[in-house]
């Protein structure tokens, strides 16, 4: 039989226990089910989010949770107790987290080299599984002015087209373009980002 949330003790539910010690004594299964909020008849909210983690195929320990960012509603709604809002809510949790990654400081930062350039997506780019090119548009002083997202590709693919990529930084007249894309990888790559200047 199903134990209640309720009928745990006040340390063990996530929501107390959250409130009571913080955030980092919690489990992944117990943010996780403060997100989801309630569960089932059958599951509770911690099941339930002991059920997403297990859809991780490449990490049975369940400790990288970066897997969260590509699932779909889809895959997510499979999963009995868990409707569209439900699913709704873990991707914008997710997206969140992945924003609250970028650096702040990104727009007027001095680009020097590649690795100025690497260092502004390499936690966002490095676990996505599919490509993605973004254009850097500087001043004179090589100052980063704006970040273009260009495209999302395939696994191993993203169609550029010349107008598509100038037509911003003709726009802006601006000195000086980077184009940056990804190599998408199942595993943690830390040279995936590329650097093409053009002049």
């Amino acid at each position: 039989m199903q134990i209640k949330m309720k009928e745990l003790p006040e340390s063990e539910r996530p929501y107390e226990k959250m409130e009571l010690y913080g955030a980092k004594v919690l489990s992944n299964s117990e943010l996780l089910a403060i997100i989801i909020k309630c569960g089932t008849k059958e599951d509770t909210a911690v099941s339930l989010a002991q059920k997403i983690l297990k859809l991780n195929e490449t990490d049975e320990k369940n400790k990288d949770l970066r897997f969260l960012q590509n699932l779909t509603i889809q895959q997510l709604t499979k999963i009995k107790g868990i409707g569209k809002v439900k699913a709704i809510q873990i991707m914008a949790t997710c997206e969140l987290a992945k924003r609250m990654s970028k650096p702040v400081d990104s727009l007027k930062k001095v680009i020097k080299g590649t690795k100025d350039v690497a260092n502004l997506f390499i936690e966002e780019l490095k676990y996505e599984k599919r490509e993605f090119a973004k254009l850097l548009i500087l001043n004179s002083k090589n100052i980063l002015l704006k970040i273009v997202d260009l495209a999302i590709g395939g696994t191993n693919f993203t169609a550029l087209e010349p107008k598509h990529i100038l037509d911003e930084p003709i726009r802006m007249g601006a000195d000086a373009i980077i184009l940056v894309h990804n190599h998408p990888s199942r595993k943690s790559n830390t040279k995936q980002c590329r650097r093409q200047n053009d002049r």
